[in-house]
């Protein structure tokens, strides 16, 4: 059986983790098909917003426990050292590959959200969660460190003192609290359906300024100087003024109606 499955409607990406039988666990399997659905979905030029969740009772319960007997039998430099897709393995590119994916990205949590599946998460742009959902950076209960990618992506999301609270500890905390972290955007007790209410609301904006936005966004707070922000500002208006999407979102509002972009 396919590990996750990609559908895109109305310019919308569909991307759902599959594995609900054993909530969502990543194997090794379900790793190189996370990545391949992100890697897909970089070069789709169509692209307008995507929406990540996971099938059954949880988004992803964290690495398949399986595993750790065979990774701890195996060599752990050959597993882990190789950088397979640019500066990133491939368990760290599963949560990167999302920032990656030049549209937003929307994570609907729910269940649990562990170890594999907290990184996974953190690589969206946007998460909504169910108020009961669980999440844990989970790795430390057995023995390990956060390695998918949290240590780039969590130090954007989390205080420092957070962050380090929820890497010493495996103890899950609930959605409300992950919120007040700054680790969830937003509640819902219909994650999935606000995901894509939001994704569809996006699609309807400039898909040339969404772009752009995202770009400008990662050189934001890719600890650049105040210099090359503000001159990334610009050259991302100078190339959005006055192009057809723009012109198309101008008459549209004009006209009090739908923007069509082609």
């Amino acid at each position: 059986m396919p590990r996750v499955t990609v559908e895109i409607t109305d310019h919308i990406a569909h991307v759902t983790l599959t594995r609900g039988d054993k909530m969502n666990a990543v194997d090794m399997d379900m790793a190189e098909a996370i990545v391949a659905a992100g890697e897909q979905l970089k070069t789709d030029t169509e692209l307008r917003a995507v929406v990540l969740s996971g099938e059954g009772a949880s988004f992803c319960a964290g690495l398949d426990v399986m595993n750790f007997a065979k990774f701890a039998a195996g060599d752990p430099e050959a597993l882990v050292m190789p950088r397979t897709h640019g500066a990133s393995n491939l368990f760290q590119q599963i949560a990167m590959v999302w920032r990656e994916v030049p549209v937003p990205v929307i994570a609907a949590l729910h269940g649990a959200v562990f170890g594999a599946g907290l990184q996974l998460a953190a690589g969206a742009d946007i998460r909504i969660a169910h108020p009961d959902t669980k999440l844990a950076i989970m790795e430390m209960k057995w023995g390990l460190i956060p390695d998918m990618g949290g240590m780039v992506l969590l130090p954007k999301l989390l205080r420092s003192d957070v962050l380090r609270r929820m890497t010493y500890s495996p103890d899950p905390i609930l959605a409300p609290k992950a919120q007040s972290w700054g680790l969830v955007t937003e509640l819902s007790d219909t994650p999935l359906a606000d995901a894509h209410a939001l994704a569809q609301n996006i699609a309807t904006k400039s898909p040339s300024a969404i772009r752009a936005a995202k770009r400008l966004i990662a050189v934001a707070e890719s600890g650049a100087s105040d210099t090359d922000i503000l001159l990334a500002e610009s050259r991302a208006q100078t190339d959005l003024i006055g192009k057809p999407h723009q012109l198309e979102v101008i008459a549209a509002n004009m006209q009090k109606r739908v923007p069509i972009f082609k």
